[in-house]
């Protein structure tokens, strides 16, 4: 008979091997995103210098197969953007970590700052080596305001088609084979209101590098800065 100890020492020295290796795969993952993107902190942030919004929460790519980008109508993404993947999709604020199950995906919330004025999704996927082709992406902010602000446009550039919420309504959609070009694609004119605003944004893509960019114009079309951005 072995000896039990022997057993038990077996044990140990696997669960630590797995350990190290578990902190290995982290630290490359964390690597990789580093180009691209920093951890988000508990802190608020403002906008950069030209207005853009670069605090997301990002949930890990839907599988969403696309062979072409051309399918993507205004009718075919307002369907699929309105489709419920997973429970409280269009209510609740995620927390970096959070975890939903869309068919067989069980899919993780990131907490991020993007390096770059556009946030690189094709990156994104790709450092935590996830699918990067026929994919669909879900991103959330918060906006905070110090009182309300008329009369501001939301101005979103996307590769390729997405559709974006405020506050649970909707405000833009980008159809089509979009390529990235920033202000692509204007709001009416909105007003944020006091306090905490959310914005909700979704970006399909099949074959291509996904990526968007955001910002905030005020009525003379010169980026809204006196707002904070968060995670809550």
């Amino acid at each position: 008979m072995k000896n039990p100890y022997y057993r038990v020492w077996l044990a140990i020295c696997f669960a630590t091997l797995m350990s190290v290796q578990g902190y290995a795969q982290n630290k490359e993952t964390a690597s990789r995103l580093a180009t691209y993107f920093s951890p988000g902190t508990t802190d608020v942030i403002s906008p950069d210098d030209d207005g853009f919004i670069r605090r997301w929460l990002l949930l890990e790519p839907i599988d969403k197969p696309n062979r072409s980008n051309t399918v993507f109508t205004d009718s075919y993404i307002r369907k699929t953007f309105t489709t419920e993947y997973f429970p409280g999709q269009f209510t609740v604020l995620p927390k970096n970590g959070d975890k939903v199950k869309v068919g067989k995906q069980e899919l993780t919330w990131h907490a991020l700052d993007s390096k770059l004025f556009n946030v690189k999704l094709f990156r994104f996927a790709s450092s935590l080596q996830k699918q990067i082709y026929g994919v669909l992406f879900w991103a959330v902010t918060v906006i905070n305001c110090p009182e309300d602000i008329p009369n501001v446009r939301i101005s979103v550039g996307s590769n390729s088609a997405s559709m974006w919420w405020l506050n649970g309504e909707e405000v833009v959609i980008l159809s089509g084979d979009c390529r990235m070009v920033k202000d692509d694609c204007l709001s009416k004119r909105l007003t944020l209101k006091k306090g905490k605003n959310i914005i909700r944004g979704a970006v399909i893509n099949g074959p291509g590098m996904s990526d968007f960019c955001i910002r905030l114009l005020d009525e003379k079309g010169a980026p809204v800065k006196n707002i904070t951005i968060s995670y809550k």
